[in-house]
Formats: C-alpha cells, sequence, structure tokens
C-alpha cells in the first residue's frame, strides 16, 4: 500500500505566504525610494543626491523582483525509452506504484545524484516532469538501492513538492538578483533583503528537509527500509569520493582531448584502499545539523527509517547494467560538456604513457636547459639548484594564488622529468584511478613523486639515495633526453 503523504496545504500556504511576504516588503521599499525621488522633484523642486539615490534604488528593486523565464538546459544526453528498455522498465514500474505519471524528459548526469523538477512554464504553470540521474550513482547502486531512490524522488512528485518548488525557486532567485542589483549601489538597502533572505531560506530549506523525511518514508513503505538506507550511505560515499576522481582523474585526461570510460574509473577509484580510508576518515564523525541545508543529514534520516519494513532480499545487480551501450551514453554526455566536441576514447590502462608521459615531456622540454647533461644519481646534488630555477621559470599560465607555487611547481616538474626518465628507460608506467603513479622496472616498482618529495624534504639524505639507485639500476640514466 503506498503511503499517504502529508497535506500539501500547509506547505503550500506558507511557501504562498513567503512570497508574498517577499513582494510585499520589496514592492513597499521600491515605493518608499521613489516617492523620496518624486518629493525631492515636486515639492523640493530639485534634483539632489537624496533624489538619485531613491530613483536608481526604487528602479533596481523593481527590475530585479520581476520573475523571469525558465530557460532550462540539459544537464546531460536524453535517456530514450526506446535505447534503454530495462532503465525504463524500473522507472515505470516506480511510477506505477506511486500513481504518478512518468517524467517527460530523464537524463544522464555527471553527478552522485537523482533529482526530479518541472521545468519551462510560468511559475510552475503549463510545466513539465525531468528526472536526472548520476551516472556514478548508477555505477554504484544495486538494482534495488535505485529502486528506493527512484521511489524516493517520485515521493516528491506524490507530494507536490516539485509544484511548489518553482515558487520557493523564483523567490529566492528575486532575492538573490536584488542583493546583487544593489550591491553597487548601497549596502544599507541591501540589509532588509539581506534579513528576509536569511529568514526564507531557513524556512523554506526548514520545509525541503521535511519533504526528504516523508520521501523516504513512502521509498522505504514501497521497497523497503535496507535498500534504502543502504543507497543513502553509498550515495554519502560517493558525494566526498566523486569531487576528487573528477578533478585528479577525469579533468587531466580530457585536458588533452581524450576520454576515459568515466564510470568504470570510478569504480577503480573507490575500490581503491587509500581512497576508502581517506573517505572513511572524512565521513567517520557525523554530519552537523545546518539550519541552511535541504536535507538533513545522513544519520538523521537513517534514524527516521527505524521501524519500517526492512524490505525484501535485495537484487544484487548493478543498476549501470540497466543502461545498453554506456560507453555511447559517455561519449553524449562528455560531449555535451565540451561543447559538441567528439573525444577519441582512451582506457584506463593507457592514460599513463598517452596523458601523463605526454605531459612530463612538454615540461621537460620546456626546461630543457636547466636539466641538460644531468642523471638520476646527481639528483641529490643538484635538487636544491634545480628546484630554484625551475620554479623562477614557472610559466604565468601555471601560476597558483600562493607564495608556495614556484616550489611546487618545481618538485612537479622535477618529479615528472624522473618519471619520464624511467619511461624512456624501458619502465613500466602504472596509473591506476585512485592510487599513486608507479614506475616497475626489473628491479622494482618506484613512486617517482614520492620519492623526490623525500628527497627534497630531507627524508633521504645523498647515500640513501645513492643506494637506491644502485638497488633500482638507476645510476647513469639521462634526467632529460637531448631536445
Amino acid at each position: 500500500m503506498t503511503p499517504t503523504p502529508p497535506s500539501l496545504a500547509g506547505r503550500a500556504v506558507l511557501a504562498l505566504l513567503l512570497m508574498v511576504g517577499f513582494y510585499v516588503m520589496a514592492l513597499t521599499l521600491a515605493g518608499a525610494l521613489l516617492f523620496v525621488a518624486y518629493a525631492e522633484v515636486v515639492y523640493g523642486h530639485r534634483i539632489d543626491r537624496l533624489a538619485i539615490f531613491g530613483l536608481i534604488g526604487g528602479l533596481i528593486i523593481l527590475w530585479n523582483i520581476v520573475p523571469r523565464p525558465d530557460r532550462f538546459e540539459a544537464p546531460g544526453p536524453v535517456l530514450a525509452r526506446e535505447r534503454q528498455p530495462r532503465l525504463f522498465g524500473v522507472i515505470e514500474e516506480i511510477a506505477t506504484g506511486t500513481g504518478q505519471a512518468m517524467p517527460a524528459e530523464v537524463y544522464l548526469v555527471p553527478d552522485v545524484n537523482a533529482w526530479v523538477t518541472t521545468r519551462g512554464g510560468l511559475m510552475g504553470f503549463g510545466s513539465r516532469r525531468v528526472m536526472g540521474l548520476g551516472l556514478p550513482l548508477l555505477q554504484t547502486l544495486g538494482v534495488s538501492e535505485l529502486r528506493a531512490v527512484l521511489a524516493h524522488e517520485f515521493g516528491h512528485y506524490q507530494a507536490g513538492d516539485t509544484r511548489l518548488g518553482p515558487w520557493v525557486y523564483k523567490t529566492r532567485a528575486a532575492i538573490g538578483r536584488t542583493l546583487r542589483g544593489l550591491a553597487a549601489h548601497s549596502s544599507l538597502l541591501q540589509k532588509p533583503f539581506v534579513w528576509y533572505g536569511n529568514m526564507f531560506l531557513r524556512v523554506s530549506h526548514a520545509i525541503s528537509r521535511r519533504q526528504e523525511l516523508t520521501a523516504d518514508r513512502l521509498a522505504a513503505g514501497l521497497y523497503g527500509a535496507g535498500p534504502l538506507a543502504a543507497a543513502l550511505g553509498k550515495m554519502r560515499r560517493e558525494a566526498v569520493a566523486f569531487p576528487t576522481y573528477w578533478s585528479t582523474e577525469v579533468v587531466p585526461v580530457l585536458g588533452t582531448g581524450l576520454r576515459p570510460p568515466v564510470a568504470d574509473g570510478f569504480s577503480r577509484f573507490l575500490a581503491s584502499s587509500r581512497i576508502a580510508a581517506a573517505v572513511d576518515e572524512h565521513i567517520k564523525e557525523p554530519e552537523p545539523a545546518d539550519p541552511y541545508d535541504t536535507h538533513p543529514p545522513l544519520h538523521e534520516r537513517v534514524a527516521a527509517l527505524t521501524g519500517l519494513p526492512p524490505g525484501a532480499a535485495p537484487d544484487e545487480s548493478r543498476a549501470v547494467e540497466l543502461l545498453k551501450d554506456l560507453d555511447a551514453l559517455e561519449q553524449e554526455m562528455l560531449a555535451l560538456m565540451a561543447a559538441g566536441t567528439t573525444l577519441p576514447a582512451i582506457g584506463w590502462d593507457d592514460v599513463g604513457p598517452r596523458v601523463y608521459a605526454t605531459t612530463w615531456r612538454r615540461a621537460a622540454e620546456r626546461h630543457a636547459a636547466a636539466l641538460a647533461g644531468l642523471t638520476v644519481d646527481a639528483l641529490p646534488d643538484e635538487a636544491p639548484r634545480l628546484i630554484a630555477r625551475l620554479g623562477a621559470e614557472m610559466p604565468a599560465d601555471a601560476a597558483h594564488p600562493s607564495a608556495e607555487a614556484p616550489a611546487h611547481y618545481a618538485r612537479w616538474v622535477l618529479s615528472g622529468t624522473l618519471a619520464l626518465a624511467l619511461v624512456e628507460a624501458s619502465w613500466r608506467l602504472r596509473a591506476v584511478p585512485g592510487e599513486p603513479l608507479v614506475l616497475e622496472g626489473a628491479l622494482g616498482a618506484l613512486d617517482p613523486f614520492q620519492a623526490v618529495e623525500e628527497l627534497v624534504l630531507g627524508k633521504i639524505d645523498q647515500v640513501g639515495w645513492r643506494r637506491r639507485c644502485e638497488t633500482f639500476g638507476l645510476r647513469g640514466i639521462a634526467l632529460a633526453r637531448p631536445v
């Protein structure tokens, strides 16, 4: 039996009152300012600074509170029913279970999230339903967990949350526009809008948090508290890990005009013991409650599921297996992000030699004069001079807003040059998402970045470095080949 959501009326009235209250305040203040300008001209027979202040302030407020049309930009490729019958079969099952209509459009997005909203029309009228499904979310959830998450999202449709959303969003946007418009005119006039904006966010986000808990209860009633709690836990972990994965693993490859397998790489990234430990450390403390957050913290959501039916035995198959032709979907998703450019594919096993080694080679060529004639075993003697010179040669486009930037850049160049020297000496470069770069030779494996860091920081002295060179057969290897 589908759980009955709480009445929409109370939330609708409160949202309406918040919106009306803002426009009443804004119109009253704008009217007062314009009256000041009018009074100065009509009764004072002058156009002075006060008149100009009132006129400009009033017009700024009036212009910025006018609702703007809803311009929706596709957040990813549209998933078509005929191309993705298994996924749409699951979505239709949830729609039927919650008694809701299907979304008009379902998008695949590069985010650890699933969401529903309405787009188009005016203040929600004449709008269409839209759903977004995060590719990294599908990669790590099981099918049972995905069902619970989708039931939660359809719960927002059933409870009418998406009908309230445009009213809240438009009011929030009007407050933001007004604050930005007044920023260059008067900080004093900003104050009532700052006060109202903070109050509006606290109240509307409190409503949003209640909506999330209501949607959780509906999902747990349909598919069990167990799958939903498991999905929420995974989403918390993924939300911590994905930005790092994207910036450190995916973006460097995209920057060279190549396209790695995003979903597969994220699985490898999460499987790294180093990443798992870092994520565990990050989430070991419960999330603090935040009055400005739209979602309750995870521990509150899980606690609210206590006592609800656990659900049937989970379907262990991965949700991403519901998608057909994943590679083509990733191509479409990344092409949208790259302004329509189609990127050639590259496997993760080829990223090291084709992406990182190419980047290091460019850096070595840029600093060829500083590196000329040096061998790997000579680094302890030359490192201080090299760090100073390479830092001084840091290009303007590599600048970072910190005093330590030249030294960091110099260590990166030196580490990359060492790694490149080993690659060109037939060492195998292994670049696994989530793991440090490793060079594997006949006599062992070496992390060149860690090795240079230890050398620069004095954790290994000249004797230790030369012993390491002997152990790994590095003596006499040129640090940079002649250009």
